[in-house]
């Protein structure tokens, strides 16, 4: 990797790091570049302003998370069962958030306080993951495995609006990933409903 290219991950890591953990309005170049190691005069020679950084970083984060879970799913061997598949989207999708990336945790917890020329820019990459999950959760349905009268665009909201709000309760020490990703598949499919 070309120092250059370096820098500007190095910016972009320490970026997503800072609006994780302070958020879009709080948080300054002067914070990024000292995450960074680096003069924040330095950051605008890979990046025009705070917006366009902070943009990018977005972009990143569903990204990531939608070519993770996409990639996921297509790697189950064929004739997985659509309960597997969702289970697989659900595991992946906290793993990328809770684990391996602050962009998507950036993402998730500054896209409604951006400046509205931001999420015009990315709501077409945000609809792309929606509309992953809807055709998932469309075949789940066709072939039996949800019953015919869900909403889906509603049950959609519920599930990816509960697997978001992880990333503010989630704690390592508690269950694993893949143990909260059992349970979740289990209450979106088998309810949580008892005998009375």
């Amino acid at each position: 990797m070309k120092k250059s290219e370096a820098s500007r991950r190095r910016i972009l890591d320490a970026a997503a790091k800072m609006f994780r953990d302070k958020g879009y309005a709080a948080t300054t170049l002067n914070d990024i570049a000292r995450l960074a190691r680096m003069r924040a005069a330095s950051i605008y020679y890979h990046f025009e302003s705070k917006d366009s950084l902070f943009a990018e970083v977005m972009d990143i984060g569903i990204d990531r998370i939608h070519d993770q879970v996409r990639r996921a799913v297509a790697a189950l061997p064929d004739g997985a069962s659509h309960r597997r598949k969702v289970h697989t989207a659900i595991e992946t999708h906290l793993a990328t958030l809770l684990k391996h990336s602050d962009y998507t945790a950036a993402n998730i917890i500054n896209f409604g306080l951006a400046p509205a020329p931001i999420r015009r820019r990315h709501r077409g990459r945000r609809e792309a993951y929606g509309d992953y999950w809807r055709e998932l959760l469309g075949a789940a349905q066709a072939a039996g495995a949800i019953r015919p009268g869900v909403d889906l665009s509603l049950f959609r909201l519920f599930v990816i609006g509960a697997l978001n709000w992880s990333q503010e309760w989630y704690r390592p020490k508690g269950k694993s990933i893949a143990e909260l990703a059992d349970d979740v598949t289990a209450m979106v499919f088998d309810g949580v409903a008892g005998d009375r």
